[in-house]
This record gives structure tokens, sequence and C-alpha cells, in this order.
């Protein structure tokens, strides 16, 4: 068979198999390349503070390219609108989150946005909001979705919406919530919140995610190129076995017309 496949015919196709292989494997890695996405926004950038009225509008949807991102604001929290979340875990430990309306200076419609001001181990009444002209640095958290109360007589919400909260407080909000990581003066000196502890949310994990479909398009090419060089082996293999045959057609008419002259020669005898 190696005799056939040296042929010049099948070492040219030969070539074109391969060059055809080699075409379909590059598009296969091509494929297994954009089955994998990046995360919709890098730690790198998440974790430079920018302002929240430069970062988020005011009305708008919170996407994921906008969430997870450290920001800063200054303004005021509004007394009286305290909400405790629950249950809220706090190295373990099962507690509420204390969720205060705060005034952005500088948001469109006097909007305000829902701040995470602490972790508190009950659900009881938190320490008071602080008072006067705040900044605050935390991450910008999605909205989480509504839930109503299981018991109304309840004093805690089991979700931190800002569509509930805007109910509640009547009040415009952003999308989305704040998770306080620092609260200071205007001149800069940390506020104390007795009772409560600040709760730190870390930058989501940055993982990549899969596009199965690419991954089995990429499958895909790397059976092509293997059938392409199988139907090359496949068309030698043909040639190979047409050359047998007339091998053993040319053996059985000489054994034919050797098996006659000897009947004849007997004959003249």
């Amino acid at each position: 068979m190696l005799k056939t496949a040296l042929k010049p015919k099948w070492i040219a196709a030969l070539l074109a198999a391969l060059a055809i292989a080699t075409g379909f494997v590059l598009l296969s890695g091509w494929q297994f390349g954009a089955s994998e996405t990046e995360p919709p926004v890098k730690i790198d950038k998440t974790e430079k503070p920018v302002a929240l009225i430069e970062h988020q509008e005011v009305g708008k949807e919170l996407l994921g390219i906008k969430a997870d991102q450290i920001i800063t604001m200054e303004g005021e929290f509004v007394p009286g609108t305290d909400q405790l979340i629950s249950p809220r875990l706090n190295r373990e430990q099962r507690g509420v989150w204390v969720v205060t309306e705060f005034k952005v200076e500088g948001a469109d419609k006097d909007a305000g946005i829902a701040v995470v001001r602490g972790w508190q181990p009950e659900a009881t009444k938190p320490a008071p909001a602080p008072e006067g002209e705040l900044e605050i640095t935390g991450r910008l958290l999605p909205s989480e979705g509504p839930e109503f109360r299981v018991d109304l007589r309840s004093p805690t919400l089991p979700t931190v919406a800002s569509a509930q909260l805007a109910n509640i407080w009547d009040s415009i909000l952003y999308e989305g919530f704040v998770s306080a990581h620092e609260i200071t003066t205007a001149k800069g000196e940390a506020v104390m919140q007795p009772g409560l502890e600040l709760v730190h949310v870390g930058p989501q994990p940055q993982e990549g995610q899969i596009n199965w479909l690419n991954v089995f398009y990429g499958l895909e090419w790397v059976l092509f190129a293997g059938f392409a060089i199988f139907l090359w082996y496949r068309m030698v293999r043909d040639d190979y076995q047409r050359d047998l045959d007339e091998i053993a057609e040319r053996a059985a008419e000489a054994h034919h017309k050797g098996g006659n002259a000897t009947q004849a020669g007997n004959s003249n005898e």
C-alpha cells in the first residue's frame, strides 16, 4: 500500500488534505479561544474609586459593567429611614443590615441611594444615622429581587430592593445600593456608629464564562480535520485494492490461457 501512497497524485492529494486539515484545526483553535469570555469589568478598574454621580445615572438600570465598582459620594443621611434587612451574616454570625437613605449631593432629581451603613447582631433599633455633610466610600451593588415579608409583624425586610425602598421612602433612588466601607465627615474624620460594624464587600470573583456552543463548534472542526485525512486514506486504499484486483485478474487470465494451451497440446498428441 505504501507504493500506492507514493504515487504523485496521492502525494499531491495528501498535501491538499493536510492543508485543509490545518485550516480546520486553526478554525477549531479560534472557536475554543472565543468560548471563554472575560469578566465584564476587571478588578483593577473596579477597585479605583469613582464619583457615583459620574459613574451612574438616576433612573438608569445598573448594568453589569457598572456594578461592583468602588464609588465615592457626598451628601446626608435622611433621618427616620432606617430599614433592617435579615438574615445577614457577618463572620458566620447571623444578624441584620441597617439600610438608610442617603441624599447624594449633585444628583439629578435630588435622588438618594440606599446605603448599608452597618451590621448588628439583633433586629433592634439601630444607632441613629450620622448627621450633617458626610462622605461615603463603598461598593456599588445591584439591587436584590424584592420579596414581601412572610411575617407582616417582622421589623425586617428580606432583601435590599431599590424599587421597594423607593416606595417605602417615597423618594427617587439610584438603582442598586451601596455597602459603606468608610463614612467620614466633611473634614475627613471617621464617623463612629455605636453597635454597628461596617460591611466590607469584596470584589466579585473574576471568572470568565464558557460559551458551550463555541466549544461544540471547535470539536466539529477537529472532526472535520480528521475526516480530511481519513478520506485521503480511503481513496489510497481503494486505489490499492483496485491494483490488487487488476493483478488478480491478470493472473487469472494468464492461468486460464495456460490451461487452454496445455489442453490443446494434449489433444494434438
